[in-house]
């Protein structure tokens, strides 16, 4: 029987490039033939199951005792806190620096214009078209302030912000 190049093979037929063609055949063979079976490893016979062991009495120390007693070597647990030491009070901190009127002005613009917006729409209160145009040109207004008021020259370069 001739074999097609595109099509099945038969299985008796070896290919003729293949020298080792019987040899392989000889593996699946063994393959086949073992399938499904398990390789027994163990040779030696299981050993009886030996009797339970003896229930231990349960410690009531810390850890179940595995650690001994904790508290050894530390003296006296009692005055461990009462010593007097030094402690490190730290200096009172600065006071909080004050804005000076016309930036406080710009920050109630830029923060309480949109709270008042905010709060007349969630209450659903109709304000006059002046004062809702005056609340919009405060937020304006004061931001602008604020971002021109900031300082043009750079930090020192070797500053990276942190205080010591």
């Amino acid at each position: 029987m001739q074999s097609n190049p595109d099509g099945p093979r038969d299985p008796d037929e070896t290919p003729p490039s293949d020298p080792s063609g019987a040899a392989q055949e000889e593996a699946w063979q063994a393959i086949i033939e073992n399938y499904g079976e398990r390789a027994d490893l163990n040779d030696e016979p299981e050993p009886p199951s030996a009797a339970p062991a003896p229930a231990t009495p349960v410690s009531t120390a810390p850890f179940g005792g595995r650690f001994g007693n904790l508290t050894e070597g530390f003296g006296d647990n009692d005055d461990v806190f009462t010593a007097e030491e030094e402690s490190y009070e730290p200096p009172p901190p600065p006071p909080v620096p004050r804005a000076t009127p016309d930036r406080m002005a710009a920050w109630i613009g830029v923060f309480g214009s949109p709270a008042v917006l905010l709060t007349a729409v969630i209450l659903g209160i109709t304000l006059p078209t002046l004062i809702g145009y005056a609340l919009v040109a405060a937020f304006v207004g004061g931001f602008l302030y604020l971002v021109f008021r900031m300082p043009r020259g750079p930090r020192d370069p070797w500053d990276d912000g942190a205080q010591v």
